[in-house]
């Protein structure tokens, strides 16, 4: 279950989760958070709080070799040491030769990636993305928070989050508050955001 959100304005990421942990019918207001920081990286998770425990304090994050840029990193050395990882602690499995985990975000260097349960990253061409059950009431209010008309003032980026996960709440029933919303600022990238979807300086 779970709502997970991330938008990047300028050279800031933003990232905000709710704290609901769902089994069957039954809903538990979660005190663990569903995002944190780590390093020069910020990760949300849906799919199992397990996974999220593993990402947050056993995974060896490899240092990015100087003959990779971004994506190579994250597609390789990266991405092997989680599934390494998930996998030896009992989480990731293996069928016909194929490995499966779940779904978290992952903000890196002012970019937004997200990696599904093959650990695959993709990375979208919007200034914003969501996992989740709620992720398609999200997707649509970033949007429209996002495409303002020239001359008219926007929200500031995290209330924006806030506005895309209340949104969630109120169509999903896999969704609550409290939200949390973390941000990480980088200086030495530009923000790859769409033109039709930036979000407009402060």
């Amino acid at each position: 279950m779970s709502c997970i959100v991330a938008l990047k304005h300028g050279d800031t990421l933003y990232m905000g989760a709710d704290s609901a942990g769902v089994s069957a019918m039954d809903i538990t207001v979660r005190a663990d958070e569903k995002v944190f920081r780590r390093g020069n990286m910020l990760f949300g998770f849906t799919t199992s709080f397990r996974m999220g425990q593993i990402l947050r304090y056993a995974v060896d994050i490899p240092d990015q070799p100087a003959d990779q840029d971004d994506y190579h990193y994250l597609c390789t050395s990266f991405i092997d040491s989680a599934m390494a990882c998930l996998a030896d602690k009992g989480f990731a499995r293996s069928k016909d030769g194929e490995k499966s985990g779940g779904v978290f975000l992952l903000g890196y260097r002012n970019n937004i990636y997200k990696i599904e349960s093959d650990f695959q990253i993709g990375r979208g061409a919007a200034c914003y993305e969501a996992v989740g059950c709620g992720a398609k009431y999200a997707k649509g209010a970033l949007h429209c928070l996002t495409s303002f008309k020239a001359g008219k003032s926007p929200a500031d980026p995290e209330s924006i989050v806030r506005q895309a996960l209340a949104a969630a709440v109120t169509h999903s029933a896999g969704v609550c508050e409290p939200f949390l919303v973390e941000r990480l600022s980088s200086h030495t990238e530009k923000s790859a955001c769409r033109p039709d979807l930036q979000v407009a300086p402060n």
